[in-house]
């Protein structure tokens, strides 16, 4: 499963309302458990207990042995508890003869939710344990995925019950972030862009922006970006990565150490729980079209050629934010007289009509292809007519952002 559709499916199923925290854990433990997807057998469900430095069982399900309610393991026999809030995941041999008793040989243990100070360590409040016919570190990434959209959705909730009480202060939030969004034509040598960009709720986390750097009439970059989580943490998530984006500009004339500059910068200022997707291109002013790019994570722009012939640009690195390390590549095509870029995040391609069917990818790609004569303009506002029509009596609803790229000449 692609880690962005495994985030976002993780996202909804822990969207649903509960009455508290724990039954929601284990509503999503079990949800992951019958996912045919994620490959995994057996799920527990830990919470710790500061009083008695203790995991506690809270829930189990799938193929596995019962273990008895309230199981009980100490943090000290367990060393990797406190290694968690770095990693976030770990396997490990079992050691506890009565867990060994009830088949749990290997183990994966990944930290969920808020984290708490215990003694002179930091530990997770919840940790996911699953069972799989393979337990090796392929499975890593896909249990750290889980564990970010779940600790995002906690705290996404814990974020909306104090943001009730700020609604004015969200007014004057969304006018600052419409203040910062570009216009929404640019015109570049050859190329004409134009971006939109609708918040689902009074603010938003997607963005785009068009860098120019002072006195460079040689390149222009062009940025859509989407925040993994909603409202206002996104909003300031989205707003810091565009300024970043505008004050590096200027001093980074490589892509690669841009993104790398922003990412840490991301990493130090939020929660690990929160990312940020994006795609950069660079139109320059070479005579074969040449655009440099670099895609982080996000959904593959569309560029469709005059031909109608279609590519798509895919992920060239991780997303940014919860890897400090991390390498960002980039990559480059050419474009000639009439070919069209789109640049779009997922709330176009997965608004859904009321039988809860997306909008999805290909429909997105005839679109293009039909419109690719209009100016980029036209095309932008086409789309998202259509996209905005279909969505009306949808089951789900996001910001949806649209950035059109063209080569007239």
């Amino acid at each position: 499963m692609q880690l962005r559709k495994l985030y976002r499916t993780i996202e909804n199923l822990a969207s649903r309302h509960v009455e508290n925290e724990e039954d929601l854990l284990k509503q999503v433990i079990e949800e992951i458990v019958q996912n045919e997807e994620v490959n995994v057998k057996g799920g527990r469900v830990w919470k710790f207990d500061a009083k008695t430095g203790c995991y506690v069982l809270l829930h189990q399900t799938g193929d596995m042995e019962a273990i008895k309610q309230g199981y009980a393991i100490k943090v000290k026999d367990y060393p990797i508890f406190f290694e968690l809030p770095k990693a976030r995941t770990f396997l490990g041999s079992e050691q506890d003869q009565y867990l060994r008793k009830r088949g749990i040989l290997r183990y994966s243990a990944t930290g969920v939710g808020e984290k708490v100070k215990w003694r002179d360590h930091i530990l997770y409040r919840y940790v996911f344990a699953f069972n799989a016919e393979h337990l090796d570190e392929s499975l890593t990434s896909t249990l750290n995925i889980i564990s970010s959209a779940l600790t995002s959705v906690l705290r996404s909730k814990k974020l909306e019950r104090k943001t009730r009480v700020l609604e004015k202060d969200l007014d004057r939030a969304s006018e600052i972030q419409r203040s910062i969004l570009p216009q929404h034509e640019l015109h570049f040598q050859s190329y004409e862009v134009y971006g939109v960009s609708i918040p689902d709720r009074i603010v938003g986390g997607d963005f785009f922006d068009y860098l120019v750097g002072e006195g460079d009439d040689e390149r222009v970059g062009i940025v859509i970006g989407d925040a993994a989580s909603k409202g206002f943490p996104a909003a300031a998530q989205a707003l810091y990565t565009s300024g970043a984006l505008r004050m590096g500009f200027d001093y980074q004339t490589k892509i690669s150490s841009l993104l790398s500059r922003v990412n840490k910068l991301l990493h130090r200022t939020f929660t690990e729980d929160h990312f940020i997707t994006l795609v950069y291109c660079e139109l320059t002013d070479a005579r074969n079209g040449l655009v440099v790019y670099a895609n982080c994570g996000h959904n593959n722009p569309i560029l469709v050629r005059t031909n109608s012939s279609v590519e798509m640009i895919e992920a060239t690195g991780q997303i940014l934010g919860p890897f400090p390390d991390e390498k960002f590549r980039t990559d480059n095509f050419s474009m000639r007289k009439g070919d069209v870029l789109l640049l779009y995040t997922d709330g176009v391609s997965e608004a859904s009509n009321e039988q809860g069917d997306f909008f999805g990818e290909e429909r997105i790609v005839r679109l293009v292809n039909d419109l690719r004569h209009l100016s980029a303009k036209d095309i932008t506002v086409r789309i998202l007519e259509d996209v905005q029509k279909f969505n009306t009596m949808g089951l789900r609803t996001d910001d949806k952002t649209i950035v059109t790229i063209k080569r007239n000449d």
